[in-house]
């Protein structure tokens, strides 16, 4: 069963019009002769936020690869706003990503010889808006007021999650994409976590997509999807 159905995926940002949101339509990813998966169909209207579950292996995270221009496909179609992201080519697409999406990586990706405000701040910097006091505001909301000047290496791996948590979110993407992104933090800051993340998306009118393997965080979602070989499905 496909997703872009209006009536049958109804959330609470239903009423917007997807030609501003994210639409990606029979969309399908082999590697080799291998299917990872086909046919997957789905709308994220802005300020909704869908979760994707499914089993290890199905390919979540490189679908959201996929949403975010960071991987090829082999058939379909992904628009964001009126942007067909297989238009664009590599600088396009590098462009259309540093002005439009927020990407929370399982594995974190933040840049050792840059202390913590200066991996936060860099969404900011390389759109030549620097804004310290934003910064400052992203570390306390994600409980790392104080640590602006420290390395990473000096860091917790849920401290680190955090950090790529404030980071995504600093320049207030359009396109909130996130992996993962309590798998690495106790249940009291994961729920402040998925908080700031639900939070974010209404205030800013961001679609977000999650990929995880927690019912507490799927929980938070409007809607929920399952990732089949063979599709997505209502979860």
């Amino acid at each position: 069963m496909r997703d872009h159905d209006p009536g049958a995926a109804a959330g609470p940002a239903a009423a917007a019009t997807n030609a501003r949101g994210l639409a990606v339509r029979d969309l399908a990813k082999r590697y080799g002769d291998a299917a990872v998966f086909q046919n997957v169909s789905l709308d994220v209207a802005p300020g909704e936020f869908v979760a994707i579950v499914g089993e290890s292996g199905v390919g979540k995270s490189t679908l959201l690869n996929c949403m975010a221009g960071l991987d090829h496909w082999d058939a379909g179609r992904i628009t964001h706003d009126g942007t067909d992201l297989g238009t664009l080519d590599a600088r396009q697409r590098a462009l259309w990503r540093r002005q439009t999406v927020g990407f929370v990586f399982q594995a974190f990706h933040v840049l050792p010889h840059l202390d913590v405000a200066q991996n936060v701040a860099l969404p900011l910097l390389l759109l030549g808006r620097p804004d310290p006091a934003r910064v400052a505001a992203m570390l306390e909301a994600v409980g790392l007021d104080g640590t602006g000047a420290r390395l990473p290496q000096q860091l917790s791996g849920g401290q680190l999650q955090r950090v790529a948590i404030a980071r995504a979110l600093v320049h207030r993407p359009a396109l909130l994409l996130a992996d993962e992104p309590t798998g690495n933090l106790d249940p009291a800051t994961a729920a402040r976590v998925m908080e700031l993340l639900a939070g974010q998306t209404r205030a800013h009118g961001a679609a977000l997509v999650l990929v995880t393997h927690s019912e507490a965080a799927a929980a938070r979602a409007d809607r929920v999807l399952h990732l089949r070989a063979a599709g997505i499905e209502r979860a």
